[in-house]
């Protein structure tokens, strides 16, 4: 028999490459659409007019 070395395999540290990715996306896609006027604080102008309601009458006995 042989003498083998161990293998030593290195996992991780790949996650937080693909989080510094997204984030890095995630801020450019926020900045795009600020910058762009979707996300504005826009006045929509709605007007709702409710009705008027009275009480009914009261009853007399």
């Amino acid at each position: 028999m042989s003498d083998r070395e161990p293998t030593v395999i290195h996992t991780g540290g790949g996650g937080w490459a693909v989080a510094a990715i997204l984030l890095i996306v995630v801020i450019g896609g926020a900045l795009f659409l600020f910058e762009s006027g979707y996300l504005a604080n826009r006045d929509i102008g709605i007007d709702v007019t409710l009705p008027s309601i009275e009480p009914p009458a009261p009853v007399t006995r």
